[in-house]
Parts: C-alpha cells; sequence; structure tokens
C-alpha cells in the first residue's frame, strides 16, 4: 500500500517518496479545511446581500479593526507556543465560535445583528485560517520543493470547496442555514486532525539537506528550534515588513489583489440582488458560481499547475491573475451583465487557486521562520482587510460621484497591469533570494 501511494504522489504531484506522507495529510489538511470554509462563504455572501450594499463598506470596515486587534494577538501566541500546540489551538478557538453562532441563531432575538456579526467572522476566520496553513506550509516545504508540490497541495483545498459548496447546495434550504454550521465544524476538527498528524510526518521528511532560511539557520525540520516558541514582541511583524523591501513588495501585491477582488465583489452584489429577491435562490446562486470555478480549478490543479509554475516560475505564475482582472475589467466594460460576472468570477477565482496563490506562497518559502510567522500573518489578514476597507470605501465614493460599473471597470485595469509588473518583480527578486540561501543546491541544479 505504502509503495502504490508513492507511486501515485510521484505521477500526480511529483511527490519524492521520502515527502508522500506529508504531501499527502497537507493535501487531507486544506481538503477538510476549505471544505468547513465553504460551507461558511454562501452563507456570507447572503448575509452581505440582506444587509444592503450600501452597508458593505461599514461590515468591511468592522471586519479590518477585528483584524487590527486579532493580528497581534495572533503573533502573541506565535511567539509563546510551539507549533504543534499553535496550531490546533488556532482551529479549536474557530470551532468554539461556531457552536457560539449557531446558538445565538436559534431564535429570532438579536438575530439581524448575529448576522452582521457573522459576516465579519467569517471574513475573519477565511484569512486566519487559510494563513496558517500556508505558513505551515512554508516552514515546511523548500521553494524547490513548492514548485513541485504546492499545485497538488493546493488542489487538496480546491477539492474541499467542492465538498463544501455541494453540501450547501444540496442542504440549504432542507437542513437550514444555523445547523450548516455544524457541519462546519465537524470539517475544521477533522482538519486540526490532519494538521497534527503532519506534525508527526513531517520530522521524518530527509529531503530538507542543505537547506537554510532567509537568516542562513538549518531548515526547519533540522532545526530543534522549529518545535520551540519564537519569542519577540507582539507588533514585531509590522518591523520586520517595514524593514524588508520584499516583505513590503509582498504586502503591495496583497493590496492589489484586495483592490481587484472588493471591486469585483461588490459589482457582483449589486448584479445579483437585482437578478432576485429570494435568500435562498441567491444562497443557491453564490455556492453554484463557486462550484463551477471550482471544477475548473481543480483540473488544472492536479494536471498542470505543478509543472507550470515549474517551467515559467513563481513571479510570471502570480502575474495571471491581474491579467485575468484587466481582461474581466475590459469585458465588465463592453458588457455589465450577470453572465459576464459569473464567467469573470469563475476564471479569476480558477487563476487565483490554480496558479497565483500557490506562486504567491511560494515566495514565503524564502524567508525566515519568524517573517513567517509574524509578517506573514499581518500580510494576509491586516493589510488584506485594511485594503478591502480601503476599496470599499473608495468604490462607494466613485459611485456617489456618479460613476456606473462600466466607468469603475476602466479605472481599474491600470491597476492591474501594475500588480502583474509587481509580480513580475516579485518573481526576480525571490530567485535571488533562494540562490543566495542555497548556493550548494543552486550549483548542483546548474551542472545537472
Amino acid at each position: 500500500m505504502g509503495a502504490w501511494l508513492d507511486r501515485t504522489l510521484e505521477r500526480l504531484a511529483g511527490a519524492r517518496p521520502q515527502e508522500a506522507r506529508a504531501v499527502l495529510w497537507s493535501f487531507l489538511y486544506f481538503f477538510f479545511l476549505l471544505a468547513s470554509y465553504f460551507v461558511l462563504r454562501p452563507l456570507r455572501d447572503e448575509m452581505g446581500v440582506a444587509a444592503g450594499r450600501d452597508n458593505l463598506q461599514w461590515l468591511f470596515t468592522a471586519t479590518f479593526f477585528v483584524m487590527l486587534v486579532a493580528s497581534p494577538l495572533y503573533a502573541f501566541a506565535a511567539a509563546r507556543l510551539p507549533r504543534r500546540r499553535f496550531i490546533p489551538i488556532v482551529y479549536h478557538v474557530f470551532v468554539a465560535n461556531l457552536a457560539i453562532f449557531w446558538a445565538m441563531l436559534q431564535g429570532e432575538a438579536l438575530r439581524a445583528e448575529t448576522a452582521r456579526v457573522f459576516f465579519v467572522w467569517v471574513s475573519v476566520f477565511n484569512l486566519f485560517a487559510v494563513s496558517v496553513f500556508w505558513t505551515f506550509m512554508a516552514d515546511l516545504f523548500r521553494t524547490e520543493q513548492g514548485k513541485r508540490l504546492f499545485g497538488f497541495v493546493a488542489a487538496g483545498g480546491t477539492a474541499g470547496t467542492l465538498l463544501g459548496s455541494a453540501t450547501t447546495v444540496g442542504l440549504a434550504q432542507t437542513l437550514g442555514a444555523e445547523n450548516l454550521l455544524i457541519v462546519a465544524g465537524v470539517l475544521l476538527e477533522i482538519a486540526v486532525f490532519c494538521a497534527m498528524r503532519l506534525e508527526r510526518a513531517a520530522p521524518a521528511r530527509p529531503a530538507a539537506e542543505n537547506a537554510t532560511d532567509a537568516q542562513g539557520n538549518p531548515d526547519a525540520q533540522k532545526n530543534p528550534d522549529a518545535q520551540k516558541a519564537m519569542g519577540g514582541s507582539m507588533f514585531e511583524g509590522f518591523a520586520l515588513i517595514a524593514r524588508s523591501p520584499y516583505l513590503a513588495g509582498l504586502a503591495l501585491w496583497v493590496a492589489l489583489l484586495s483592490l481587484a477582488g472588493t471591486f469585483l465583489y461588490f459589482m457582483q452584489q449589486d448584479v445579483v440582488r437585482a437578478a432576485s429577491e429570494d435568500p435562498a435562490v441567491r444562497t443557491r446562486m453564490f455556492a453554484t458560481m463557486d462550484l463551477a470555478a471550482n471544477l475548473m480549478t481543480l483540473a488544472l490543479q492536479f494536471f498542470a499547475t505543478g509543472q507550470i509554475i515549474k517551467r515559467i516560475g513563481a513571479g510570471p505564475a502570480a502575474a495571471i491573475l491581474p491579467l485575468v482582472f484587466a481582461a474581466g475589467f475590459g469585458l465588465l466594460i463592453l458588457a455589465p451583465s450577470l453572465m459576464t460576472i459569473i464567467a469573470f468570477q469563475a476564471l479569476q477565482r480558477t487563476a487565483n487557486f490554480a496558479f497565483s496563490n500557490p506562486a504567491r506562497e511560494i515566495f514565503f518559502t524564502s524567508v525566515a521562520r519568524e517573517e513567517k510567522y509574524k509578517a506573514k500573518n499581518i500580510i494576509d489578514a491586516a493589510i488584506f482587510r485594511g485594503g478591502d476597507v480601503a476599496w470599499s470605501w473608495a468604490f462607494t465614493g466613485l459611485r456617489a460621484l456618479g460613476l456606473n460599473m462600466p466607468a469603475i471597470a476602466a479605472l481599474a485595469i491600470p491597476a492591474m497591469i501594475g500588480w502583474g509588473a509587481l509580480a513580475l518583480a516579485l518573481g526576480r527578486a525571490q530567485d535571488r533570494r533562494t540562490a543566495a540561501q542555497n548556493p550548494v543546491s543552486t550549483s548542483k541544479g546548474a551542472s545537472a
């Protein structure tokens, strides 16, 4: 059975035998994590529609301020807990939150207020839960491994989104929205189990030979400090970003991702609300949109992502998403309709999860361990949601000035082109960092 699994993972993921167990548990961890989130996501989007687009910028603002509080607390825990304890605790807290929301939604009292809080909470949960996962991946795998393996690992998450979306499509009307929270909690606890199994599998992986982190230290799997608390201040991540042009570039990349996603999300809310007044129909519409995108993404991740990123590099792969957004906004200028929005969302989510997101996570494999656990979360969470706030108010302001959807789309296109150029620059910088960190393996690769 072990040999069969090794051969299967080698064909599908390009995994070597010594990497097989860690890759499989990574796949399953991400599968159940995103299955949990995609049970919740259509519920969040429906609550956003119900709240009205005029209130969305306030919900985004509330999310940002929650992030400002949560990010230092996250850094505080990361600094004082070993990884094997820190990661399960983060997810157990989220499961406890789901139980509280389920109880609050049992009655009609404060239901509207609970819905708004739930919208904010899911937005926070999404970024924190996924950021923790990819931080773990960047801590376990080197850049060369990430180029081979992250596409397959990401496919686990995409397969999980299919389960989550299908669950919501099939059970939203019969089981009831509040009871789907129980389903999401169970899936999240299974993800925690997989993370703990991955922690056990990773130290046995001997592929980390000759690897160093951004400070020249041995790979985390050969460094006992990987299982110790890192120490430091809860606000140290902000200083790390300010001192590093590379991390600052990644922060700008994420801020531009937020611009693109926020503008498209507001446009989507306008179009979907006009298409139907029935909340159940809108929830199914959001879930169906996710399902279409995830089917395309899964096929690419299984059969193309690893090979494409390995061939063209992380920078060009990260630039695919900005190009898709530029083309999509261009199409909205010509045909601002529901079908255009659905096609645009499906294509950008496919490009994001199949290529640009794995490539962006590869960028973090060449930074120091402290930067992964302290700065990365700030970039993924606080900066991303801070961008949501800024761009949501910007969109609202442009609407107040009388600009329609095609006009706003036209304004976004130059930013998308600049975003793509930044992705290419980050790819070149990451190649230089990797070569400087590991000259031994680089010279071997050059002579091979």
